[in-house]
């Protein structure tokens, strides 16, 4: 059977569609697929990481026949192995979608065998290249489609426990930190976890905006436009800084509490906490932060949070909030007696059940 070569707008729209593609398969290395691929791909190499370096090392040192001749036994042998583990028991009505970096030549090889399999495959025209050229482009047509509420509030307030609420009420909800993997906060790394790469964070932006109802609000939180390693694109900040939002304000006790159950990490291991402080230095000088180091080491990690929230994060956030958001003069003030879930979950109801009475 024929394969169909699909630009990547084309692609893109056939995976919204309910009777899209039964399987995309990203035909290069683990190392490529690692740092981003289409959402939900499976990795069925043509060449692995170390046989693409053998090749493109002989490619170099000898010529492009010498090396053509080796690329193609090893595809050959790879592109049999991915058809005696994934394919034998698949039926003809399966329909793949199949993509490499740019040229085509792993993903043909691949689509090849499996069309004449009688499989009918499509292949990305421009492959990832063109897949990444066309997220850029559609994240900020997405943004500007979207009608975004920004849940602000100093550090510890609850912003990203009400977001959760929210989503759990059945609301859009869009949780930067948890497609970056970070809590945004220069202490927000999270022990154990891995940031994606730049290009994952767009691409896992991109996959869930795409999936936003347009007519209906999406609550996202304020952040800074750097999220740990990564970015926020610039069109989506842009507009979520000139969204409407909302104000939550948390006692002073209340969020030193959450903030210590939420990074109970730093509460389990001093040493960590204390090295984490480490990088505040530059900002707020040696003698202050040994000060907190010596406070965390004697149990007192308490309070340096409260000392922390007074003395940092309230000041920045103060500064970056008027700074940065065009509609904060407007904000909605909601003043929230406690950080338990049961209160965001009042909270978030009445939140949605305003939205639902806005105005078309």
């Amino acid at each position: 059977m024929p394969v169909q070569l699909v630009s990547a707008e084309e692609a893109i729209q056939a995976m919204s569609q309910a009777d899209g593609y039964s399987c995309i398969i990203d035909a290069r290395s683990e190392d490529e697929f690692a740092l981003d691929r289409l959402p939900h791909a499976f990795n069925w190499p043509s060449l692995s990481n170390e046989e693409r370096i053998r090749v493109g090392t002989l490619y170099k040192q000898v010529g492009a026949f010498e090396a053509n001749k080796l690329g193609a036994s090893l595809v050959a042998a790879n592109i049999a192995k991915h058809i005696q583990t994934h394919v034998m028991d698949l039926p003809k009505s399966w329909r793949p979608l199949v993509y490499c970096w740019r040229g085509g030549k792993r993903s043909g090889s691949l689509a090849l065998v499996l069309g004449q399999i009688g499989f009918k495959v499509s292949v990305i025209e421009g492959g990832y290249k063109a897949f990444r050229a066309a997220v850029v482009q559609q994240i900020s047509q997405l943004a500007l489609g979207l009608h975004f509420k920004v849940i602000a509030g100093p550090t510890g307030s609850g912003k990203t426990r009400l977001l959760h609420a929210l989503a759990e009420q059945g609301a859009q909800v869009l949780d930067l930190e948890a497609l970056a993997v970070h809590r945004s906060s220069v202490l927000g790394r999270i022990p154990g976890k891995e940031q994606p790469s730049q290009k994952q964070f767009d691409t896992r932006i991109w996959d869930a905006l795409r999936q936003m109802d347009t007519h209906r609000v999406v609550y996202v939180e304020a952040e800074s436009k750097k999220v740990g390693n990564v970015s926020v694109p610039d069109a989506l900040i842009e507009t979520i800084r000139a969204s409407e939002c909302i104000h939550i304000d948390l006692q002073l006790d209340e969020r030193v509490a959450l903030l210590l159950e939420d990074y109970a990490f730093f509460a389990q291991d001093a040493e960590l906490f204390c090295n984490r402080l480490q990088t505040l230095v530059p900002t707020l000088g040696k003698a202050l932060i040994e000060e907190w180091q010596s406070m965390v080491n004697t149990g007192h990690t308490a309070q340096v949070v409260e000392d922390l929230l007074v003395k940092h994060y309230d000041p920045t956030y103060a500064r970056s909030v008027v700074r940065n958001f065009v509609c904060w003069p407007q904000a909605q003030h909601l003043g929230v007696k406690d950080r338990h879930a049961v209160t965001l979950k009042v909270l978030a109801t009445q939140l949605i059940a305003s939205e639902n009475h806005m105005p078309a």
